[in-house]
């Protein structure tokens, strides 16, 4: 097995991908560029697709990663729009974009036209949300569409199975396919529901930080395979499983904390470079195997149905927004005033990703009984790769200038500053009782000055958010809680050179080091968590 294609991908995708971060480019945008310019280059090698490594292993970790970085309680708060986009939109698109494919390629079943919807049905909202958090959205839209992107992948691939068992002749039936979504739906919650807990116990009884990790990194891919093999919705497993143990995550060991999210961000990092340049490098590929459809006949269509999918997105996002609202004062209530604005990025941020396109290349190659080919297969392909393409570059580098021109109130830097400072303050009034009941007991008897080390740091980190809000250092701009965290990092580093040159006068050994290294690593993790 030749890896180097692989170690180049990874490699190259990631470079790009921190790249990106010095320029106004979005990374995933970035990302397909480059992959569409190098896959004509000569020696580059072909990367296709293969859903049965991009849907069980690449999937489950990036949803895994999404979910627990998403607030379940936000989630609730916002089940309804979520719900309207996760489930209602996926399939009203399936219908529309598969219809109106019918209508426009002559000869193309319905059957398979309705494939290509479900295809196409869910958008991938990592470049989105992405731009959301550059571009400052209000916390509600970019809470909707993070539970879009979380729930939609499930609902489409059951619509994909759904109308694949149509369209190659296994006998489907409207019954039938609405039992299997409900079974997909209902068990995946299920399987989630009943993993949970067992793996959130086994979580907070393992102390060690390195087999926690271990059992981490492994949960997205049991939960997953667990949903499947019972002909679940993997997807919602995983996504059930994260958010609980996302809720959850304060009961868990630091040190496993502190590795924990160093392991997974380094993994979304590179599974999302990976594959935002292989939608990038599939050109050749999908264009190969397009057949008798070439030239301005493809065009046309790629041109036709992008338009379709975006005015599908609007065609549901207002009615389903303001609908409701019209019918029910409680949802007034509950979801308080809300203009156009929102609703528009929403619809505007329809962005497609690898999932669709991991989908297409699922499709089997010939009908049931093998001997007639999958109609128009290489069209669907080639459609699906357009679609990508055109909603990453159209509505992906517009959507920052969009919001930009929409001018959404920006976030209150003071007001969250004081929240978090009473939030700390009665924390710290809490811990300052604690110690007493504990100094109180002769068991917990310390000396004088170490009892005084405990109330200067509560005092230290009660105060440092009160400092955030004080006047800047006139020649420096900084700060007092600034400056205090620069010194810390500078007394630090100096610590760190005494360190090395000991050892390296083997006044210390190498085992001693790593042992004094992390300690200052520790406290210096520490002080950048609180400039952040």
């Amino acid at each position: 097995m030749d890896v180097m294609p692989l170690l180049l991908l990874v490699a190259g995708s990631a470079a790009i991908a921190a790249a990106a971060r010095r320029t106004p480019v979005p990374a995933p945008l970035l990302l397909v560029a480059v992959g569409l310019a190098v896959s004509y280059l000569p020696g580059v090698p072909d990367y296709t697709l293969d859903p049965h490594i991009v849907l069980p292993l690449i999937l489950p970790p990036l949803l895994h990663t999404a979910a627990t970085d998403s607030s379940y309680l936000d989630l609730r708060a916002q089940l309804r729009p979520v719900a309207m986009l996760s489930v209602g939109y996926v399939l009203f698109a399936t219908f529309v974009v598969g219809w109106a494919l019918y209508m426009i390629v002559p000869g193309m079943p319905l059957t398979a036209a309705l494939v290509f919807g479900a295809v196409v049905a869910p958008p991938d909202a990592v470049a989105a949300t992405a731009v959301a958090r550059r571009v400052g959205l209000p916390s509600r839209i970019t809470t909707i569409l993070q539970g879009e992107s979380l729930l939609n992948d499930a609902t489409a691939i059951t619509a994909y199975r759904v109308a694949l068992a149509a369209a190659v002749g296994e006998g489907a039936t409207w019954a039938g396919g609405i039992g299997e979504f409900l079974l997909a739906a209902i068990g995946g919650v299920v399987v989630g529901l009943l993993l949970m807990a067992p793996i959130h116990w086994l979580r907070t009884h393992v102390k060690e930080a390195l087999p926690q990790n271990t059992l981490s990194l492994l949960i997205p891919f049991v939960a997953y395979a667990v949903a499947e093999q019972v002909h679940a919705s993997g997807v919602l497993a995983v996504v059930v499983v994260a958010l609980y143990l996302g809720h959850r995550a304060w009961e868990v060991d630091f040190a496993t904390r502190l590795q924990e999210e160093a392991v997974w961000k380094m993994v979304a990092f590179v599974l999302e470079s990976a594959v935002f340049a292989l939608i990038g490098l599939q050109l050749p590929v999908v264009l190969r195997g397009l057949g008798e459809y070439e030239g301005v006949e493809a065009a046309w269509y790629a041109v036709a149905v992008f338009l379709v999918v975006v005015a599908a997105r609007f065609v549901w996002v207002y009615p389903a927004t303001f609908l409701p609202r019209l019918m029910s004062e409680r949802i007034r209530e509950r979801e308080g005033q809300l203009t156009w604005k929102g609703p528009f990025v929403i619809a505007w941020a329809g962005m497609r990703g690898v999932v669709s396109l991991a989908i297409a290349f699922s499709i089997p190659l010939t009908l049931h009984g093998g001997e007639e080919p999958f109609p128009q297969r290489n069209l669907i392909l080639f459609l699906t790769f357009t679609t990508v393409i055109g909603t990453l570059v159209v509505q992906g580098l517009t959507l920052p200038p969009l919001i930009r021109l929409l001018k959404f109130p920006g976030r209150d830097a003071q007001a969250e500053t004081l929240a978090e400072a009473n939030a700390q303050a009665q924390a710290s009034r809490a811990a300052e009782r604690r110690l007493d009941e504990l100094l109180s007991d002769e068991r917990n008897a310390l000396p004088g000055p170490l009892a005084d080390r405990l109330r200067t740091v509560l005092e230290r980190r009660r105060n440092a958010v009160w400092e955030r809000l004080g006047q800047a250092n006139p020649v420096t701009g900084e700060s007092v809680d600034d400056t205090y965290r620069r010194l810390s990092r500078e007394m630090i580093s100096a610590e760190r050179e005494v360190f090395v040159r000991l050892r390296d006068g083997r006044y210390i050994d190498d085992e001693m080091l790593r042992t004094l290294l992390r300690r200052l690593d520790l406290e210096e993790a520490a002080a950048f968590r609180e400039a952040t």
